[in-house]
Parts: C-alpha cells; structure tokens; sequence
C-alpha cells in the first residue's frame, strides 16, 4: 500500500496543504495559492523564503551546502531554519514558519 503524500502546515496563514513527495516547500505553498515569498524564483539565491521548521524536521530532505550557506546570510537562522525553495517533502507532516510573511511581521 503507498504511503499517504506529504502535508505540509504553513503558518501563517495557518493553513495546512497536500503536496506531492519530492515537492519543496515553496511548491506546496505556490500549487495552493499562499504567498510565500520568493524573490529569487526559488533558486537559492536568496533567503526570502526563509521558514523555521517547528515540527517534522526528520521529514525534509537534508540541508545541504548550497542552502546551509546561504541561510548564514540571515539574522533570523535558528537551528530549525531552511530555505522553502530547498527542503524537499519527503515524507509525513511539516510545520514551517515563514518568517518573511507581511503577517508574521505584525
């Protein structure tokens, strides 16, 4: 029997979405229509997709140097830290928090 997709709960908004497996993060949120920013189109280049992992860490991909470099370029790194365009669904559940959010900057 085939394992049930990857979900994924984005806060904010507070919504939680299917994704299909290997998807990044940033796809699940695109595919569902939640603005997730993005300014380098999702090509490591940038940190605006930064999120904070706060459950399900063991269900991405790992982080691997590209992303792990570019990630020191923010204040905001904790050790749950990743770049949405980066960490692949591989698996059960993620909680991520978008950090560059307008909403979680109120």
């Amino acid at each position: 029997m085939p394992s049930p997709p990857p979900t994924v709960t984005l806060l904010p908004p507070y919504v939680t979405v299917t994704a299909r497996k290997g998807d990044t993060i940033l796809d699940a949120a695109l595919d569902h229509g939640i603005d997730l920013p993005h300014e380098c189109g999702g090509n490591c280049s940038c940190t605006t997709c930064h999120v904070v992992i706060e459950e399900g860490w063991e269900n991405l991909s790992p982080i691997e140097y590209p992303e792990d470099e570019r990630l020191n370029d923010t204040d905001d790194r904790t050790p749950r830290s990743r770049l949405a365009c980066q960490a692949l669904l591989q698996r059960g559940h993620v909680t991520a928090r978008i950090t560059n959010s307008p909403d979680a900057r109120r």
